[in-house]
């Protein structure tokens, strides 16, 4: 009896080891993807997106995860509705062609037992380039009004417009723009 028992305490041990992927869905009101880039030198202008879905997946024992977003292109909101169509046009993201932007991670990249960096491929105007999104803070535990728990990161990366046919005015307007993207998930 005792050996039974000191079996099953090993094997429920043994369980909570190891622990299965969790996923968790993107909070819209918190997860509002920016960009920024320099305007001819005289100031950094910022923008952001409205809309935007996806999941991140985050297996805290093995180290390993995934990262999946889309953000709705038409969503752009710079503060002025007519810069919103401009940046919505065919010399920059082609929103009519082009409705989403997307990124999807290949690999989650951990230092200790926080996430510090995510490789992947990032699409716009359906060109894809390998990026690696640079983590500055990740954060898991119970969401105080949600009651589910819920994991927050906040991560950048500097790409070219160019590189995603989107260069007009480049060098005047920077061809190098930094996106930001803050992320609130609460738990599937």
């Amino acid at each position: 009896m005792k050996k039974s028992l000191l079996i099953l305490g090993l094997l429920t041990t043994a369980t909570y080891a190891v622990a299965a992927p969790e996923t968790y869905v993107l909070e819209p009101n918190h997860t509002k993807p920016r960009f920024s880039y320099n305007h001819l030198g005289y100031s950094t202008q910022l923008s952001r997106f409205d809309k935007v879905t996806g999941k991140i997946t985050i297996d805290k024992i093995a180290k390993t995860g995934s990262v999946d977003v889309t953000i709705d292109t038409k969503s752009v909101n710079t503060g002025s509705d007519l810069f919103n169509e401009h940046i919505q046009g065919a010399d920059f993201l082609d929103t009519a062609k082009y409705p989403t932007a997307t990124f999807k991670s290949s690999k989650v990249n951990f230092k200790d037992d926080k996430v510090a960096s995510v490789d992947g491929a990032l699409t716009i105007k359906d060109v894809s380039k390998p990026v690696t999104l640079t983590v500055t803070s990740f954060l898991c535990m119970p969401h105080p009004m949600a009651k589910k728990d819920a994991c927050g990161a906040n991560a950048s990366v500097v790409v070219k417009r160019s590189d995603f046919n989107m260069g007009k005015h480049a060098p005047y307007v920077s061809d190098e723009v930094t996106i930001d993207l803050p992320i609130e998930a609460i738990k599937e």
